[in-house]
């Protein structure tokens, strides 16, 4: 049983992981383009009209194969976690519902008009870019919203006995103070990462001579989103954090590696938490108060710590910590990279500044390691509940052979290196021969 149960998991964490790649690109540049539209409609500029033509060539191929990547997603619940499906079905359904009805419409319809209309009706065109970035974001708002209950569930009834939760309150699920730190942080997220791609792809072009006005105002818009955005996630994190260690006070205990419950906790720069003797086997250059300001918004707060919380509740702590610390550390840096840029453009000397450029390049996978850290904390850190406190996760797994799951994690891998080399050429290509910039 247990084999089984990491074995579907482990199915889950890939497919959910790689079809979140293509998401916060889909989110950023739904948005991006449909601004550029919308400055194309109303100054005539044809710079914005190849702009718009460009990103979204390459938000059409992204959007394409992240659709096809989360098919299976849908298909896992009810294949590896039929009794999470039937524990959670009155809830998890009216939110997938939402969002076949309104994203789904939205973004099919209104998908296939942008595409096929000209820029000699630029006025629909322009509106239905708009229609399928609001239909992108919606979608986010109602996976979240499910998401949201199984972090923190509300609005909800338990059956008298005990075999599922029934929704009583919808209202009380989309106002869930859960869901919109979830959401707004993935979406300011989605939008860092967006405008890394763009800055990067924008130096690959300076690099090679091609100072082209597309990619120079695409630059201009792309490193103040990010900047911006880089400075926002930390802000919002701050709250985020307390949010989470009032709700959730392993996972934030987690968060830092926190083994003894205290007050005026310090934060250590340098740590190595050891989950097997239940403290820090490292820990180097300790800030006073800062882990208790963090957590509890008083440098002087009390934070429970890890060795008093019950000891069949705990995540696994070294996942946790580390990769919180990867996507504080990948935040921080974000931050300098989008100061350093915004720097040399005013300066004159963006495109003279080989390193920098080359700098950006290299730092396009940054934003999907950084955000794919930020799920596993949200996620992993909720173990060994499913549902937080009312289904654990080896109750919601489904009784199917372990071969049938070793088979089918194959299979999807294999499926999905395909569709990631796929996705990885055709935006190559694009970018490569800068297609739609003429």
């Amino acid at each position: 049983m247990i084999e089984l149960l990491l074995l579907s998991r482990l199915q889950f964490a890939i497919t959910a992981a790689f079809h979140f790649i293509f998401v916060p690109l889909t989110l950023g540049l739904a948005l991006l383009v449909a601004v550029m539209e919308t400055m194309y409609y109303r100054n005539k500029d044809e710079t914005w009209r190849k702009m718009a033509d460009f990103w979204g060539n390459i938000f059409k191929i992204n959007f394409a194969i992240g659709l096809v990547s989360g098919i299976t997603l849908t298909f896992q619940l009810g294949t590896n976690w039929g009794a999470y499906a039937e524990f959670m079905g009155d809830v998890f359904g009216p939110p997938l519902a939402m969002e076949a009805l309104f994203a789904f419409f939205l973004e099919g319809t209104f998908l296939g008009a942008w595409i096929f209309l000209g820029h000699n009706r630029q006025k629909l065109k322009a509106f239905s870019m708009w229609m399928v970035a609001l239909g992108t974001n919606i979608s986010s708002l109602w996976i979240i919203t499910a998401n949201g209950f199984m972090q923190h569930p509300v609005g909800y009834e338990m059956v008298a006995d005990g075999s599922k939760v029934v929704m009583t309150d919808f209202i009380a699920l989309i106002t869930n103070g859960y869901v919109w730190y979830m959401l707004i942080h993935t979406l300011l997220a989605a939008y860092l990462l967006t405008s890394f791609v763009i800055m990067g792809i924008c130096a690959y072009h300076f690099l090679k001579g091609n100072n082209n006005e597309v990619f120079k105002k695409s630059f201009s818009i792309a490193v103040i989103i990010a900047l911006a955005t880089a400075v926002m996630l930390p802000v919002l994190g701050h709250g985020y954090a307390q949010y989470v260690a009032a709700l959730q006070p392993t996972k934030g205990a987690a968060m830092d590696a926190i083994w003894e419950t205290g007050s005026s906790v310090p934060m250590y720069l340098i740590q190595v938490p050891d989950s097997s003797t239940g403290s820090n086997s490292i820990q180097l250059l300790g800030i006073p108060g800062l882990a208790s300001f963090l957590y509890t918004g008083s440098f002087s707060g009390t934070i429970t710590g890890l060795n008093q919380l019950p000891q069949g509740e705990l995540p696994p702590v070294e996942m946790i910590f580390w990769s919180f610390r990867l996507m504080t550390i990948l935040g921080s840096l974000f931050i300098i990279v989008a100061l350093l840029g915004l720097y040399l453009q005013k300066s004159g000397k963006l495109y003279t500044s080989k390193k920098y450029l080359k700098l950006l390049i290299w730092s396009i996978p940054l934003p999907y390691i950084t955000i794919t850290a930020g799920w596993i904390v949200a996620e992993v850190g909720r173990q060994p509940w499913m549902v937080y406190g009312l289904l654990k996760t080896a109750n919601g797994v489904s009784s199917v052979p372990t071969s049938d799951v070793l088979l089918s994690i194959s299979l999807i891998s294999t499926f999905y290196m395909v569709l990631l080399i796929f996705e990885v050429y055709l935006i190559k290509k694009t970018v490569v021969n800068a297609t739609g910039v003429e």
